[in-house]
């Protein structure tokens, strides 16, 4: 039972990581790509931290260094991104996509 629960976590983290990972080289602007990392890369790694956090669990106690990191890893990426798009506002960096101006249904880029 406990190595079908790693095998999932496991599976599940190479999923998430990968298309995180080809969300970043897909994307077309910095914004989009932002996305691929700070969402779904993140997921995809905490569940590879706690598939091994569960395996080298010794005597039931959880290994508390894959959990703080966890945990590390869970605080800082939603901190980061939302620095590095104050950065790119900041030095107005353009989007590709296009957007809505106020008051209007046309789409207009930025």
């Amino acid at each position: 039972m406990l190595e079908l629960l790693l095998s999932v976590l496991i599976l599940t983290g190479a999923i998430f990581t990968f298309i995180g990972s080809l969300g970043l080289a897909r994307f077309r602007d910095f914004y989009t790509r932002l996305h691929g990392p700070t969402k779904a890369t993140t997921l995809g790694v905490g569940c590879l931290l706690i598939a091994s956090s569960i395996h080298f669990s010794v005597d039931g106690d959880l290994s508390l260094h894959e959990v703080l990191v966890t945990l590390f890893l869970f605080m800082t990426a939603p901190v980061s991104a939302h620095l590095l798009a104050k950065a790119a506002l900041h030095l107005k960096l353009r989007s590709l996509t296009p957007t809505l101006k106020e008051g209007d249904d046309t789409p207009a880029h930025l």
